[in-house]
Parts: structure tokens; sequence; C-alpha cells
């Protein structure tokens, strides 16, 4: 069996480093081994946890942190996107874009209303202006894009947005962003979005 999980110990925390290709059931199952070591060198010391290596869902850093706190009443720091919002991203990484977890969502976004998701986000309808739509790989609006679409929200430059009208004054991909000055560049019907030599590319 790989090793999933290395702890490193420091003066002033313990690292807890997850190997970015195994399983969560895999991950779990290491670390309940390893926590049951590491509580032996717990006493009064309240070191704490940081965990890093691997970029997680929200629901398994949930799971992570309960079974650290289930064996040592510890702070536990998470070195990695804790959320997909624009201020979020840490690391950049490539993926393939033709696997991905897919939402939908069927109707039209209005103004001030924003959506997020791990995986790429299916628009069955428009993303209206001051709406915003940020999904971790692919964005597809069947309708207009209005609003801010950020892609590869997690640094994923692999990742494309594709409308049946682009009609936004930015549009992101990654740390990428595509300021579009409507009087210079006409609106795009069927656009295809990418990054290409870090330069967003409408097509």
């Amino acid at each position: 069996m790989r090793n999933c999980v290395n702890v490193n110990m420091k003066k002033n925390e313990i690292i807890i480093k997850l190997n970015d290709e195994a399983e969560q059931t895999e991950i779990v199952t290491a670390l309940t081994k390893k926590l049951t070591e590491l509580k032996k060198l717990y006493k009064d010391d309240k070191t704490p946890i940081t965990v890093t290596g691997k970029i997680l869902k929200n629901k398994e850093m949930d799971e992570i942190q309960e079974l650290i706190k289930s064996k040592i009443d510890v702070e536990i720091d998470f070195d990695m996107p804790k959320s997909l919002g624009l201020h979020s991203i840490k690391k950049a990484f490539e993926k393939e874009i033709a696997v991905s977890e897919t939402k939908f969502h069927r109707g039209s976004l209005r103004s001030g209303q924003k959506m997020e998701t791990e995986g790429s986000l299916v628009i069955i309808g428009d993303v209206n202006s001051g709406a915003e739509v940020i999904a971790s790989d692919n964005i597809i609006v069947l309708g207009a894009l209005r609003g801010l679409a950020h892609a590869g929200a997690k640094g994923n430059k692999q990742a494309i947005i594709a409308a049946g009208l682009v009609d936004t004054v930015q549009i992101r991909i990654a740390n990428v962003v595509k300021e579009i000055d409507r009087d210079e560049e006409p609106m795009h019907k069927q656009a295809y979005v990418s990054v290409d030599n870090d330069t967003i590319v409408i097509e």
C-alpha cells in the first residue's frame, strides 16, 4: 500500500502531507493509524496541525478535520484553497478537463445571484449582468453570458468557458483575466473561451 500520509514534526507546528494521488478512503485509513501514534506525543502541548499536499473538496476537508479533532483537540489549518472564491487561489494545477463532475442549473441567474461549484457548471439559461458563476473546471452557458464567469477557479488553466453569446466586460480562467471593451470588441456568438500562453482567447 502506498504511503498516503506523511507526518513531519516541526518546532512550532506539525505538517500532515497528503499524497495528491491518494483516494479519500485511503487517506482516512492511513491518517487514523498515524493519529494514534501522534496522540502519544501530545500531552499538554497544543502544537497546531497543518494539512497540505492535496487539493480537497470541502466535504473531504470536513471529514479529515473531524477525524483529527476526534483524536487530538488541536487547532487545524488547511494549506490549500478552502473555497472557490476569487481570492482563494493558492495552488495552480493542471487537470484533464474532459473528465469532470458537472452540475446543471435550469433557469437564468439574475443580477446579484452567485453560483459556485466544484467541477463543471452548465447553466440552462442566461447569466445576466451583475450575476456571477464560478467553477473549479468548465463553465457552459446555453444562453447569454452577460455577468462574470470564472472557470478553473482553483488554478486549472485547461478549463474552458462556452456560451451561446458572450456579452460581458470581464472573463476569467484560473488567474488569467480578460477585460472586454464593448466599443472595440463585438459580442461573440457561439463563443469558446480558453487560455493560450497565459492569454484568454475567444473564438
